[in-house]
């Protein structure tokens, strides 16, 4: 299975992510892409088994991605203060992958039906969404 984890700016949420993923999946292959190479060293540092940095990067690994994971604005051109480019936010949901997604506010997204929450509370969520995905939990 292929899991992409996409974040920009520092890569504090990438990096909490990659976190939850390796802690509950050690075994599974997560591909840590950034928009910048400090979100990109973040997820590294975090346990991704492989990352890349930029546009180019993350428009070929989303043709070929599983699972997609990270805030709501990779969906969204010019979100991150404008790190998510339109053929980033164009890739992202041409992907075939699932989507998992954070919803932050921060992105200029609004999501109705969706209530503020910690952010830790929205990866607990996401990585009980994620479970559901999984065929099998790898082994570590």
């Amino acid at each position: 299975m292929k899991v992409l984890v996409i974040d920009g700016q520092g890569g504090g949420v990438g990096k909490a992510l990659v976190t939850a993923l390796k802690a509950m999946y050690p075994a599974l292959c997560v591909t840590a892409l950034g928009t910048n190479a400090t979100a990109t060293a973040a997820m590294l540092r975090a346990g991704a088994d492989q990352g890349a940095t930029g546009e180019s990067a993350i428009r070929y690994q989303c043709k070929t991605a599983d699972v997609i994971i990270g805030v709501a604005g990779i969906l969204h051109a010019n979100a991150l203060l404008g790190e998510i480019s339109p053929a980033i936010a164009a890739a992202v949901s041409l992907s075939e992958a699932q989507k998992l997604l954070i919803p932050l506010e921060r992105c200029g997204l609004l999501i109705a039906g969706v209530q503020r929450q910690p952010l830790d509370a929205l990866i607990a969520d996401a990585m009980a969404k994620l479970a559901a995905l999984l065929p099998t939990a790898p082994q570590a």
